[in-house]
Formats: structure tokens, sequence, C-alpha cells
């Protein structure tokens, strides 16, 4: 489990747990960790497969009012937002604060850190300044920020929110911090086919348009007596002057041809 950092002005609910309400909560614990094996993650986009997340996260974890996940990568010395995924509309408000506008709050500290963060009353809450009054007139008084870790990387991460203050205490941090684990793996799994399907279809579109750039080198050639590399750089070169794709321009050159060559036909 990752190493967990807490405010010194947020220590959670406190209060011990009942038995009944913890085999609760370890049920609800084993019900989201089974639907989140069961992502099936090439039948699925990645947007669908947080949106997943968030919602299992939401309920495995006491006392969650809504849950956003974030698809971390890495960009120079820090990390850029790729995705946001939200199981609430509120919490989709707040990461837009959060990341969009301050770029300051739990989930940037969780990931920076590499470890747990939470607050049970973000108004006074000196890690955030700025972050933590504006969500707080929102309603939102509590948060538990989890990183989607693995041994190499941060993959993201969860932000657990609640209106309430003092809502997550260490039992909640711990089944929190248990369903990020394989959670983790889930979202790296749903990010590398995801990455995998996008190089797939780039190598298809390449292939099926390989044709017709030959042919379109072929009637440059014809028409002009340049080799073959001079001709494409010919094709290369109207394709950045125009800022348009190669393949587009090849088309273009290769449709010409053809009504050429139909209307002299027609002539004839």
């Amino acid at each position: 489990m990752p190493m967990s950092e807490y405010p010194d002005d947020a220590t959670g609910r406190g209060a011990s747990v009942s038995p009944e309400q913890a085999d609760a909560d370890g049920l609800d614990l084993r019900a989201s960790l089974a639907d989140l094996a069961g992502l099936v993650t090439g039948t699925i986009g990645m947007d669908d497969v947080l949106s997943r997340v968030a919602t299992y996260a939401h309920r495995a974890i006491p006392g969650a009012d809504g849950v956003g996940v974030t698809l971390l990568r890495a960009k120079g010395a820090g990390n850029h937002v790729e995705a946001l995924a939200a199981s609430a509309p509120f919490v989709a408000e707040i990461d837009e604060i959060q990341y969009g506008v301050l770029n300051e709050g739990p989930c940037i500290s969780a990931a920076r850190g590499r470890r747990t963060v939470r607050s049970g009353s973000l108004e006074s809450e000196s890690k955030w300044p700025r972050f933590g009054p504006q969500v707080s007139r929102l309603g939102v008084h509590s948060v538990l920020s989890l990183p989607l870790l693995l041994p190499d990387r941060v993959v993201g991460a969860m932000n657990v929110y609640a209106h309430a203050k003092d809502v997550f205490d260490d039992h909640a941090v711990e089944l929190g911090e248990m369903f990020a684990v394989p959670a983790a793996v889930a979202v790296h799994n749903a990010q590398v086919l995801a990455q995998a399907m996008a190089l797939t279809t780039q190598l298809q579109t390449a292939l099926s348009s390989r044709p017709i750039i030959d042919q379109a080198v072929g009637i440059v050639r014809s028409r002009s007596g340049c080799n073959a590399e001079e001709a494409f750089a010919r094709l290369h070169t109207i394709s950045q002057n125009e800022n348009t794709r190669l393949i587009t321009v090849a088309q273009r050159v290769v449709d010409e041809a053809v009504r050429r060559t139909r209307a002299k036909n027609a002539r004839a």
C-alpha cells in the first residue's frame, strides 16, 4: 500500500467502526473489486473505463459522495492530465477547479508525493489555500486522494469527496488503498490497450494510403521526368505548404489524372 499523509487538522471521524458496518463495507469492497476484475477493456473505450472505476470506487469507499479518476501522463518534470471521469456532476466541477483553474489540490499532491492525502476541513486546509475555500463554498468539506501507483510510475489518482466534515477515517483510507492497487493496474492496462489500438489504426491507414501515394508519385514522374524520390518530395512539399495530409494531396493528383484521361477519351 502507498504511504499515507494526513493533515494535522483533519484526522478523520476517529470513531470506531462497528463489526456490522465493517462487514457491510467489506462486502461493498469485494463487489467493487469483482467488477473491476471483470472489466474487459478491449470492448470499451478509455473514458468508459475511467468512469466505471470511479463508480466502483464510489461504492467501495465508505462515506464517499462522489469520486473522480484522473489519468496522468508524464510530461517533463511533472504530469499532464490526459483524461478525467467522475461518478457525480459536482466532482467534475471540483476537478475542473483543481486542474483547469488552480493547478492545486489533493490529487496533484497525491500524485507528486506518491502517497495518500486527506482532509476533513477543506475550508481551513493550509495545504491548498486556494483550492480548499473554493471547494468548501460548493458544500464539499472532506476529501481523500489516492494515487494510482505502479512500481515505476504514477498512472493517475482518485479523488474521493464528501459534503460533510471529517468523513474519511482510517477505515475508509484502508479500503480506499486496497481498491487503488488493482485500480491502477486496470487503468494502466486500458491505457496500454488504447495506445496499441491507436497504433494499429494508424498502421492500417498507412497501408491503405500507400497505393494512392505510389500512384501519385508515378503520375508526377510521368509528367516531370523526375525520379521517385523527387516526385515524393514534391508531393510532400505541397502537403506542407497547404497544411494538408499527404494522402489528401496524393488522392487529388490521382483524381485529376483520372478526370483528364476520361475527358481525353471522350473527345476521342
